[in-house]
């Protein structure tokens, strides 16, 4: 039965041989370490020197000018010569000019030109370079143009200063603003180019050039014939501090802003008929309202409840004052009053229709009780003042009743001349406020003040809060939009798939989008106005028209050019509208969100102007995302971009937003230079690198010291490993030297087998933007394949064996294998150590660079899964060797390895077909003395041998082979003696040479 039993798997073997590697079997018989036989050496020999000198020079120990380490300001010098030497400037070119079948086109979200470079810039830039130098050493041509927002209010307001705009023109203003922004771009180029990032830096983009202006135009005109641009009379987010109309995504919320909110009356002059039949009420019912902002007040146009809750009039306690509140408040309105309140009667919502209030500081003025949807129980009473001049939903409100919309607010914030002598002039948010509470307590309306902390929006620029207040201005009808918009985010790939929640509420939450701005640097919204009627004059050939001029003279001409030229005859006519004397040109600018909006336009290749990724931070959701997903669904039905990946912000180590004020700023100049402090090291350009690769950019990402000392740390273990490969390729040539997989040993084949399973790994990591999954795959891969199995095993071959033998070349062609792979696969994180890698890597001529020469090369042929289970099966017999000898030289053990006959036995044999071996394959891959290799343990085992048993699972074809073989082991010390040159215990004698090394000293000399 056990003939038969071996014969079967025997059969099965081989069948699976053939069908794995036509003509080779299985595996390849055992190749020996050497096939020399011991001589021994005379004693006299050994004795005349030490052994130590004696055989220095025919072992063949790693040689290197690859240094082990660079600090200070020769790694500086080092990264900024590899730049040139390796043609950093050059590469985006080259790789444009290059035939490829594929592009990949990643989209640069432009950095706003207002200031020096910091780590969120590097975070971000970094990202997308790992990205584009991936793509193009993987064979894609990379399309990515750097570009830069130009325009908006913070670099006017920097270039300004103190100037302010007063007295200047809007000619001076812009020419400051371009001055300003050019500088801060120079000096961002600068940085950028530092990092290692692969541009054609010649060749960028700006929201100031005319070309792009017109781009941009051409976005505006379309949008405009399809009746998403409009312009309209509504609230809108208003900054007092710069005096412009602001956009959702121009605003902070500030969590810890203080409110005074108020409680306030307004009588019922008309009872609701319901509550009338309800209760007979004789005294006077007075609503009670809570809000955050009393200064809008004096414009109430009404008090809104919510239909479907139950509200009641109640009688306090204290004074028999009568209030109508929603049910549910009740029991909080009697905590704050601190009395009691007694329900007189209660009603729903709808049976409040017809009251009508008295306004509590305008004498004669009514407002009518209102339903709304937007009422809501939280904070409050149930009943919502209602200004529709100053709020979004209350103006929906005043749209569905037909309210006025009375503006009392002028553009500093301060009351106008129609909210009275009282308050006129007074700032709304400061005195403005004093003034009107103060009003509300001298005729009987406050019942109660408090402070109240909440989140409330201020201008992202002045740091100062906004008003709402309504002003005519340009909107986009986003409302008309969103349907489109989250049909097209839905062919879109997220990363992370979290932020599509997010994405898909900034949508929700926009119903219109105010495009037009109060300022002077910024691309004018192309509008002319009647003079009398103050009609505006905007079509396609008025825009077309200036548009073309933009792209000739750039948008200064706006204000140089006379309006006969904005605006000549051959225009008129086809408008059909009058002389041109009657226009005046419009002053507003358009929002800089929609300017970076549509970069899609004015940047991408007409082939195909979906950009294959977008990637910036978590800010952009609302911002530049949303702009250019509203602009490129309007026009084509379509996003911009086929996939968005949101990264976090750059934090300190403690989890703590970077400030000035709280001198806590890296710096990624100092970072990569080295502080005027010896204490700040310099850790140059592939260390900041490390950190964005390292960290997990869909979280917040923090920097500091112990983060940097990390990277830096990490790099030097790489680049140990690095310099232990390229020592021990000293003098080989993978050209001429290589060993076909076929002939090597089977260790080093399933190196091969493993490199390609890591390339594949590494390969997903980086087409996943994951470059922190990539590092992980390759710390496991040098730490767990390399350094601790491989390394280990292979050093006695490497310097023992003859320079020549097939086992020396066979190891040295697979380390130079890897050492190709792992220097590839770090090119797109740490491009100057990669490049300086490749400097020294045999097998290329002088001149080439890595980075035009492609990516990972692993080949099909490398994959072997019956040599994967076969070592790996040896390396479980190994772990058990090693487990039984805790703390102990493996190689002072002779070991007997007992495997019953089956698959397991059959491949382990592959690897040492003599009974015993100091030399085979298996005999290298225990690292012990000698292997003896038999099928049961002998009875006569020494007494003092250490056994260990064990099992392993062979796995084949998918399951189709499957086999679970036991295994024994005895090792016992053994009797052989230290070879004085190997160090091996396979002598003799202590003062003989193992039969190896004598061989190859009797060569030698």
């Amino acid at each position: 039965m056990l003939l038969c039993r071996v014969s079967a798997v025997s059969q099965a073997l081989a069948r699976w041989g053939r069908r794995l590697h036509r003509g080779g079997g299985l595996l390849h018989p055992a190749l020996p370490f050497s096939s020399s036989r011991c001589h021994g050496v005379s004693p006299g020999e050994v004795s005349a020197q030490p052994a130590q000198g004696l055989y220095r020079d025919t072992v063949l120990l790693p040689q290197s000018e690859f240094p082990m380490r660079l600090t200070g300001q020769k790694l500086l010098d080092r990264e900024l010569q590899i730049q040139q030497d390796c043609g950093f400037a050059d590469l985006y070119s080259w790789q444009r000019e290059r035939k490829a079948k594929k592009e990949f086109c990643l989209h640069d979200g432009p950095p706003y030109a207002n200031g020096d470079p910091h780590v969120g810039h590097a975070l971000n830039k970094i990202l997308k370079d790992i990205r584009n130098r991936f793509e193009m050493l993987r064979g894609r041509q990379v399309h990515y143009i750097p570009g830069w927002d130009c325009h908006g209010l913070p670099i006017e307001l920097k270039a300004l200063g103190e100037l302010g705009t007063s007295g200047l023109s809007p000619l001076e203003i812009r020419q400051k603003a371009r001055q300003f922004a050019e500088e801060a771009i120079a000096r961002q180029k600068a940085a950028f180019r530092r990092w290692g990032l692969m541009a054609d830096w010649d060749q960028c983009y700006y929201t100031y050039d005319g070309a792009y202006e017109a781009a941009q135009l051409k976005v505006f005109q379309e949008m405009h014939g399809k009746g998403f641009i409009y312009q309209d009379y509504k609230p809108v987010f208003w900054s007092p501090s710069s005096r412009t109309a602001l956009a959702e995504a121009e605003l902070e919320y500030n969590h810890e802003h203080v409110s005074r909110a108020i409680y306030a009356t307004f009588p019922l002059s008309t009872v609701p008929p319901e509550m009338v039949s309800e209760a007979g009420l004789e005294s006077v019912v007075s609503a009670l309202v809570w809000t955050t902002q009393p200064w809008t007040i004096p414009t109430n146009q009404a008090v809104c409840y919510m239909p479907n809750t139950q509200y009641s009039v109640v009688k306090r306690a204290d004074n028999s004052q009568l209030l109508l509140v929603a049910t549910e408040h009740t029991a909080s309105v009697a905590a704050l009053l601190a009395t009691e309140l007694e329900s007189v009667v209660t009603l729903t919502g709808s049976q409040l229709e017809g009251g009508i209030c008295k306004h509590p500081t305008i004498p004669g003025k009514e407002v009518p009780l209102l339903p709304a949807n937007h009422v809501t129980m939280g904070k409050g009473t149930g009943l919502v003042h209602t200004a529709p001049a100053h709020g979004m939903e209350d103006y929906s409100v005043a749209s569905q009743f037909k309210l006025s919309v009375e503006c009392m607010v002028d553009e500093d914030g301060k009351f106008t001349d129609l909210a009275g002598p009282e308050l006129q002039n007074l700032s709304v948010m400061t005195e403005g406020t004093d003034k009107v509470i103060c009003m509300l307590a001298e005729c009987g309306a406050l019942v109660k003040e408090e402070q109240f902390v909440h989140s409330y929006p201020y201008d992202w620029r002045t740091k100062q809060p906004v008003v709402i207040r309504p002003s005519k201005q340009w909107f986009i009808n986003t409302a008309s939009l969103k349907d489109k918009a989250k049909e097209a985010l839905q062919k879109v790939r997220v990363l992370p798939e979290s932020a599509r929640g997010s994405l898909l509420t900034m949508l929700d939450r926009r119903t219109y989008w105010c495009i037009s701005r109060q300022r002077s640097w910024g691309v004018p919204i192309p509008v002319f106005y009647h003079r009398e009627t103050g009609e505006a004059l905007i079509n396609k050939h008025t825009v077309s028209h200036v548009a073309e001029l933009f792209k000739e003279k750039g948008s200064d001409c706006w204000w140089e050019l006379p309006i006969e030229t904005l605006l000549p005859e051959k225009v008129l006519k086809n408008t059909k509208a009058g002389p041109v004397m009657d226009y005046v040109r419009g002053e507003d600018v358009l929002d800089i969100w929609f300017d970076s909006g549509a970069s899609w336009a004015a940047v991408l290749e007409e082939s195909d102007t979906r950009a294959d990724a977008y990637v910036e931070g978590k800010d952009q959701i609302g911002g530049w995302f949303q702009s250019s997903l509203l602009t490129s669904v309007a026009i084509r039905n379509k996003a911009p971009y086929k996939s968005l990946v949101v990264h976090g912000f750059a934090v300190t180590e403690k989890g703590e937003k970077m400030s000035k004020s709280l001198g806590n700023v890296v710096d990624p100049d100092v970072v990569i230079n080295g502080g005027k402090d010896p204490s700040v090291p310099a850790y140059g350009a592939d260390v900041l690198r490390w950190w964005v690769a390292e960290s997990n950019v869909f979280s917040e990402v923090q920097i500091g010291p112990m983060a940097l000392n990390s990277a830096k740390d990490s790099i030097g273990k790489l680049r140990n490993t690095l310099r232990f490969l390229l020592g021990n390729l000293q003098g080989f040539d993978p050209r001429v030297q290589a060993v076909d997989p076929k002939e090597m040993h089977y260790i080093d084949q399933y190196m091969l087998h493993q490199l390609r399973e890591y390339s594949i790994k590494l390969t997903d990591a980086y087409s996943e933007f994951d470059a922190g999954r990539a590092i992980r795959v390759l710390q496991a891969f040098i730490t767990r394949d390399l350094s601790s199995f491989y390394f280990s095993i292979i050093k006695d071959r490497l310097y023992c064996d003859p320079e020549d033998s097939l086992g020396r070349r066979s190891c040295q062609t697979v380390l130079e294998e890897i050492l190709d792979g792992v220097t590839r696969s770090i090119a797109p994180i740490l491009p100057h150590l990669a490049e300086e890698v490749y400097l020294h890597a045999p097998g290329h001529d002088e001149g080439e660079t890595l980075f035009k020469s492609g990516w990972i090369k692993s080949s099909s042929v490398w994959r072997r899964p019956g040599l994967e289970e076969a070592v790996e099966g040896a390396c479980a017999i190994r772990d058990s060797f090693l487990s039984s000898i805790p703390g102990r030289n493996a190689a002072r053990y002779d070991l007997t390895i007992a495997i019953e006959p089956g698959l397991l036995f059959e491949l382990i044999e592959s690897l040492q077909e003599e009974a015993t071996s100091t030399s085979s394959q298996l005999a290298e891959l225990m690292t012990a003395a000698r292997v003896n290799l038999t099928s049961t343990l002998p009875r006569d085992l020494h007494p003092e041998a250490l056994l260990s048993h064990g099992s392993f699972l062979i796995n084949l074809e998918g399951g189709v082979i499957r086999e679970d073989s036991a295994y024994s082991i005895a090792a016992v010390l053994t009797s052989a003696a230290r070879c004085p040159r190997c160090r091996r215990y396979t002598a003799d004698s202590s003062d003989c040479l193992c039969p190896r090394c004598q061989t190859i000293v009797s060569q030698a000399h």
